[in-house]
């Protein structure tokens, strides 16, 4: 590489650096050194930059001890940082462990710990820019890695030159250069470099892109297929960041919020273009769960399909439900345990966490036939037969209420009252012969109602805290 060429690839460097902010007079630049090509150049680099802008270099090393030349990679980076006098931050974990413990592959786990490493150190050192060596080469293998596995155009965004938070951002000045650029300028400056061997193994998809794919690409359709896909990559990227600002705006007038919870419009949204309503929809569910990850196509279009009353995991821990034209998180809570019991009718009886108290007496005794239906029922006494079952709802319970053409499922009937799913399931159900009654919220059952021969009347009214029935 001539000297014009070695002065072109620090000349990308800064031109990256300084488009995007990356390091300003003053940043304390923490680099990420794994002893690799891309690492080592990194470093040279920003020391280059130092000769030029007041800022602080400091190293940090992980030992993913997956390989048995870790140790060897890690003694290199130590060599090196002190031949530039630079100070070094090491750690180290096993990856395979918590790959395991994690239910995650062995790449995830290794980029997962490195990131935290990472942070932890710019902790230490004070850091306030931490650098990666990603490259051109990384960004096209990671187009064509999300490409096969199935991704909207967020995921071809690619890697971000910046990103994280603000007060110590992860800056990537090197994805405007090819490896084999960086490469050559390692060898003009004499600098070493460290081979990873697990790079050779195809079974990893990234592995078989960069060593495979690409160079066939490049050999028998397109040289230059690096470079574009990358172009490409930044194109989404930029494009995709205008949209993100023109949906987010868009989507507050869909989205309300009351009592720290939110809901999402989704009958006006199916009004929406597909693709609008599908940003919409994301834009909601960043809200609630604080990304993207994990969030498929597939599990979009599933909730925008969502009829009243159903409800889609969308993933652990998030459960989107639509309830008369609203889309909001289901917080479910611990299953209610089951009951069942008898009563006589005498006194009072405890289930589902509520209180009640039975009177039997005339039906010219003054009592009013119907009331609240949440708090009393009052039916014909010699319709039941005692003693009366006092359980929570089953699957398959048929109830006719009051007036109603015929029996419906108990289920449907609790739904369309409006009371909530949770609740359903802690109602106590009372049934005389195994017929329904009554249950709390709900009308008295039409066998079970007062007519004009009925002679004498049982009431069930729920005890409020601290009240009793008065007998007469």
């Amino acid at each position: 590489m001539s000297k014009t060429r070695k002065g072109r690839v620090f000349q990308a460097f800064k031109t990256a650096v300084l488009k995007h902010g990356m390091i300003v007079p003053g940043d304390r630049v923490l680099a990420a050194c794994s002893g690799g090509p891309d690492s080592v150049a990194l470093t040279s680099l920003l020391l280059k930059l130092r000769n030029e802008m007041p800022l602080e270099v400091s190293v940090a090393h992980f030992n993913h001890r997956i390989r048995p030349e870790a140790k060897d990679d890690e003694a290199f980076v130590r060599e090196l940082t002190r031949s530039w006098a630079l100070p070094l931050i090491t750690g180290s974990k096993e990856v395979r462990r918590e790959a395991q413990r994690r239910k995650i592959n062995l790449e995830e786990a290794a980029r997962v710990l490195r990131y935290e490493f990472l942070r932890r150190a710019a902790r230490k050192s004070g850091a306030t820019k931490i650098a990666t060596g990603h490259t051109m080469n990384d960004q096209a293998e990671t187009f064509l890695m999300r490409l096969f596995r199935g991704t909207g155009l967020p995921g071809l965004a690619g890697i971000e030159p910046v990103s994280g938070p603000a007060a110590c951002p992860v800056i990537r000045p090197l994805l405007g250069l090819r490896r084999e650029e960086l490469e050559a300028y390692l060898r003009e400056e004499g600098l070493g470099f460290r081979t990873d061997e697990s790079n050779l193994d195809r079974r990893f998809l990234r592995n078989r892109v960069r060593l495979g794919l690409l160079p066939e690409v490049e050999r028998d359709y397109g040289p230059r297929i690096v470079e574009h896909l990358a172009t490409l990559s930044s194109l989404i990227r930029e494009e995709e960041a205008l949209l993100a600002g023109m949906v987010r705006a868009f989507a507050e007038e869909f989205i309300t919020r009351s009592g720290g919870e939110a809901a999402l419009d989704v009958r006006t949204l199916s009004l929406l273009p597909p693709a609008l309503a599908r940003r919409v929809l994301r834009e909601f569910i960043r809200e609630l769960k604080g990304d993207l990850r994990a969030v498929s196509f597939e599990d979009i279009e599933s909730v925008l399909g969502l009829r009243d009353g159903k409800e889609k995991t969308v993933k652990k821990g998030l459960v989107l439900r639509r309830e008369k034209g609203r889309l909001f998180r289901l917080h479910r809570r611990a299953a209610s345990r089951g009951f069942e019991t008898t009563w006589n009718g005498e006194g009072e009886i405890s289930a589902g966490g509520m209180t009640f108290m039975g009177q039997m007496r005339d039906r010219a005794d003054g009592l009013p036939l119907k009331g609240d239906d949440t708090r009393q029922a009052v039916v014909d006494l010699a319709k039941l037969r005692f003693p009366l079952e006092v359980r929570n709802r089953r699957p398959g319970d048929l109830y006719r209420p009051l007036g109603a053409p015929g029996r419906k499922k108990l289920k449907e009937i609790l739904r369309a009252k409006g009371i909530a799913r949770d609740d359903r399931d802690r109602l106590p159900v009372f049934l005389s012969r195994g017929e329904i009654v009554w249950v709390p919220g709900l009308p008295v059952a039409e066998g079970f109602k007062v007519r004009a021969g009925t002679r004498r009347v049982f009431s069930i009214e729920r005890m409020g805290p601290g009240r009793r029935a008065q007998r007469r």
